[in-house]
């Protein structure tokens, strides 16, 4: 991976190491993205926000004021756009966060992590692992998303919710 800035990147920006920058995107004032990173088109970044190696985010996405992705995918469409934190985890195309949602990532034990597929449990071997999210997922603002859970499609997540496990496609959670 080379450098590769073909966007703009206001002043006041921090790009380190090796950083992506896509055709037609923005990387506002104040955020500091820490490679290796790839941004994709026409996506909008910032301000104050802050990009954690080994993170991708798709083309046309918003990650916005006071944000923190860490080691994550972020496909494209998807809105993270104010004081979120996405960490180890997977976005689906066209979904919002609301202001406010909070993915864990680490279990307070400090214990492997572990998911429930088709009602079964399965360790991921991995001490840090956040959500694996589907398409059109939309979430209301403050709502906490726990340590491996997994979301499938067209979910719903209501302001203040928290989500732990398996949540199935079309699911709307108060």
């Amino acid at each position: 991976m080379k450098k590769k800035v073909e966007g703009e990147v206001e002043e006041n920006v921090t790009l380190n190491g090796e950083v992506i920058i896509g055709e037609g995107s923005r990387v506002m004032n104040g955020s500091y993205i820490e490679g290796p990173v790839v941004i994709g088109r026409n996506c909008k970044v910032g301000p104050n926000c802050y990009i954690r190696p080994y993170t991708s985010i798709g083309d046309n996405c918003h990650v916005g004021n006071a944000c923190e992705v860490k080691n994550s995918i972020i496909m494209s469409n998807s809105n993270i756009p104010h004081q979120n934190y996405v960490g180890d985890s997977i976005i689906g195309s066209n979904c919002n966060l609301g202001a406010g949602t909070k993915i864990a990532n680490l279990r307070l034990d400090k214990r492997n992590i572990k998911v429930t597929i088709n009602g079964k449990k399965i360790d991921t071997e991995r001490r840090k692992l956040g959500v694996i999210m589907g398409d059109n997922v939309q979430t209301g603002i403050n709502s906490m998303i726990n340590v491996g859970s997994t979301i499938g499609n067209n979910v719903f997540i209501g302001p203040g919710a928290t989500v732990s496990g398996m949540i199935k496609s079309n699911a709307q959670i108060a």
